[in-house]
């Protein structure tokens, strides 16, 4: 207890030093205010200002804070008239910025704002955030918040939508009265509920925002007053200066970010701040940083545009359509575009295509200044979608190797480090990479060919990282490939959450010459096993038409099957299926079971009754074999289809240009279980009918249900057939498989 008291007491020594010396600074401006007007000695101006404040019975610190006020004449000036009309004390304001401004940290100026301005009228917390390079707000000072609201508001991240997020978005205030139905989808707020009142304003500089404030009162309020919200106004500008000031704000850490990475990408460019009317409206841009090309470009010095309006240097910058209007939409959007410039404006300046993108709050413009051609627009897109990556270099010539500062980072080195070449790389990578990260380096030293990499880093604290890499030649005056320039980004986070299709990737992307022989012997095997598409089947009165569609690039053989036979007793067989799975399993699978149907189809059986022979043919005999498939017996004497299906999607019927799907008998998958009974059902044909067996590749989309997709295929069959050749043509050119699957297709037309 006794520890307790004494902390205590030494907090509001503290606080009251902090007080004396705001009041103290608003004195003083107050004196030197009188010392100009009455040309006085400090001596005489301090006695003056003393007996005034005797004589009106002010305190002294009240009357400086009334004095300042009517001599600025700016918004926090326009703040204390206001607040003096509606009865609040006049000194508050200045008093308050004054503490601001002397104030060591940002839980002194959520301090001096919560103690100085707003306890007569009922607020209980204050908070300041400061808005970081990567979008996020980070709390910068707090008075008010107990332990547990400022660790769950200590960040607050830009996918989070709350009134902190929103303000800074918008760079407008929210003023929040409390009690109104947050309702579903309402942003989250911080403590005190949604019926208390609470007032978010941006921190707004010259061109940027440097975080967010929030004042919170204990109820709700009828509204806020002129007064409050000209009083809030203007100190939220007091604190934007004062946090944007500060060492290691959040906008100095986003423009050493922007230039590291900059830096490292590219030689003509600049990084640009939005400048912003009363409105919010975009009407210049300033120069912050500027490559080490763009002097030699432009004709003016470095020291001559850092720091200028864009429009001062280059006046048709601001011209309708030109780089201003470009600026604006991107920084609205967030989408890079391109604007055609003349940098300095003159008649005979030769016009550079611009690329203009956002980093964070500002813009950077790059450009090929004609006589290096690289992969710099392409990449400052790449660090505003992926954020973490680190640029370099390798001179081909001397060896040398130049890392970008982040790039020290994601490996885990101190800047004082070697930087690690090509030739050292693979020692740095999982022993599973290396021979990944060899065919990258292959193909940029001995191929000189762009290329593109992901791997897992090892670093310095055994740490592995997934990283992702991509690189170029640079060539140079006489197209010799004088150095490799590229970026490595850390995409751990997203390897997460793809981790399986990265494994998938990495089995498939062996090198080009495998993938192709691959193709090439898929294609072969296909051809080889199943029947000729180009000798359709022409029995009694039937024309068949048969068409396969193999799966997309880069797959397998698929187990896609189809049969159409006259058999003996002049009937004739047709069916079509579907083994799962592809590969060298599902083509043994496919093999035996559509040879394994013509051998029990000559004995005679029912649809039906095959499909039970069949089903205990990939029970016992394929080894963990499973299928679909659709057998079917037409009778020419009796126009009649008696048929039987396994699992298989249904056949389409057309007649008289109309399409429609054949009610199912039942029957599950084949190989699932032994002794399977299947029911059988029949189909009189009429003259000019056609009847659709197809697999699934047909129809199967992975944006659409499968009914939708039925009914997709039921419209394109819906009108007059002409013979089977066209209508498969048609039906196959008029459906765009995404699964990855292969297709068969058996059109029957009844002439």
């Amino acid at each position: 207890m006794r520890l307790t008291a004494l902390v205590a007491e030494q907090r509001r020594r503290l606080d009251e030093t902090r007080d004396r010396a705001a009041a103290r600074a608003l004195t003083d401006i107050a004196t030197g205010i009188l010392v100009d007007r009455l040309a006085c000695s400090p001596a005489e101006a301090l006695g003056h200002l003393a007996r005034l404040a005797a004589g009106t019975g002010m305190p002294l610190v009240d009357l400086a804070a009334d004095l300042v006020g009517l001599a600025a004449d700016d918004p926090l000036a326009e703040a204390a008239r206001r607040a003096a009309d509606e009865g609040m004390p006049p000194a508050r304001p200045r008093l308050a910025e004054a503490a601001i401004l002397h104030a060591e940290d940002g839980d002194a100026m959520a301090a001096a704002l919560l103690g100085e301005t707003f306890s007569l009228s009922g607020a209980v917390a204050a908070a300041l955030w400061a808005l970081r390079p990567d979008g996020a707000l980070e709390l910068a000072g707090a008075a008010g918040l107990d332990p547990l609201e400022r660790a769950h508001w200590r960040r607050v991240p830009p996918q989070l939508d709350s009134l902190q997020q929103r303000a800074v978005r918008d760079r407008a205030p929210i003023w929040w009265p409390g009690g109104a139905g947050r309702g579903r989808g309402a942003p989250p707020l911080t403590g005190g509920g949604e019926d208390v009142a609470r007032a978010v304003l941006p921190l707004t500089t010259d061109g940027g925002c440097a975080g967010v404030l929030e004042i919170r009162w204990a109820t709700r309020l009828p509204g806020f007053t002129p007064a409050v919200r000209s009083e809030l106004t203007a100190l939220a500008q007091v604190c934007a200066r004062t946090l944007d000031a500060r060492p290691g704000s959040a906008d100095d850490d986003r423009l050493l970010d922007a230039a590291a990475v900059l830096t490292g990408l590219s030689d003509a460019f600049l990084l640009l701040s939005p400048v912003r009317d009363a409105t919010g409206r975009v009407v210049d841009l300033r120069i912050d940083l500027l490559g080490r090309d763009v002097p030699r470009v432009t004709g003016y010095s470095a020291r001559s545009l850092l720091g200028q309006r864009l429009s001062h240097v280059s006046p048709q910058t601001a011209l309708p359509g030109g780089p201003l209007d470009v600026s604006a939409e991107v920084l609205a959007t967030g989408r890079p575009a391109e604007a055609e410039w003349s940098i300095a404006g003159a008649a005979d300046e030769p016009v550079h295509r611009v690329r203009i993108a956002r980093i964070f709050d500002r813009l950077a413009f790059t450009w090929d200044d004609g006589e290096r051609i690289g992969a710099s627009g392409a990449l400052l897109e790449q660090v505003q979608r992926l954020g973490r990556i680190g640029a370099w270099q390798q001179d081909l010539v001397s060896g040398r190797v130049m890392w970008s500062e982040p790039t020290f980072a994601l490996f885990g080195l101190p800047p004082a480090a070697p930087a690690i070449g090509l030739d050292e790389l693979p020692g740095h990578v999982a022993p599973q990479d290396r021979a990944t990260v060899r065919r990258f380096r292959e193909q940029l030293l001995r191929l000189h060919r762009p290329a593109f990499a992901t791997f897992r880093l090892v670093r310095a604290d055994e740490s592995v990282r997934q990283i992702r890499a991509f690189a170029e030649p640079v060539t140079d005056a006489s197209g010799t490939v004088a150095a490799i320039r590229g970026a490595y980004q850390d995409v751990s986070d997203r390897y997460h959450s793809e981790v399986a299709l990265a494994a998938t990737q990495d089995r498939l992307a062996d090198t080009e010459q495998r993938a192709e022989d691959q193709e090439r012997l898929a294609l072969h095997v296909q051809q080889a096993i199943l029947p000729p598409a180009d000798q359709p089947v022409s029995a009694a009165d039937l024309d068949i038409a048969v068409r396969y569609r193999p799966a997309g690039d880069g797959q397998l053989v698929g187990g896609d099957w189809y049969d159409a036979i006259v058999l003996p007793n002049k009937k004739v067989l047709l069916a079509v299926g579907d083994i799962a799975g592809h590969g060298l399993d599902a083509v043994t699978g496919m093999v035996a079971l559509r040879n394994g149907l013509r051998g029990l189809a000559i004995t005679g059986a029912g649809p039906a009754e095959l499909l039970g022979m069949l089903n205990n043919v990939a029970y016992h005999l394929t080894g963990g074999t499973f299928a679909t498939a659709i057998c079917g017996l037409y009778d020419p004497s009796e126009r009649s289809l008696r048929w039987a299906r396994a699992g298989h999607l249904p056949p389409v019927l057309v007649r008289d240009g109309e399409a429609g799907l054949l009610p199912l008998p039942a029957g599950f998958l084949l190989g699932l279980a032994p002794d399977a009974v299947y029911e059988e059902a029949t189909t009189t044909l009429q003259l000019g009918d056609a009847l659709l067996l197809f697999t699934d590749g047909l129809v199967e989309r992975r944006d659409l249900p499968l009914d939708e997709a039925l009914q997709e295929l039921i419209r394109l069959a819906g009108r007059p057939v002409g013979d089977a050749e066209t209508f498969s043509d048609h039906l196959l050119g008029g459906t765009s498989a995404n699964t990855n699957d292969d297709t068969c297709l058996v059109t029957i037309h009844l002439r």
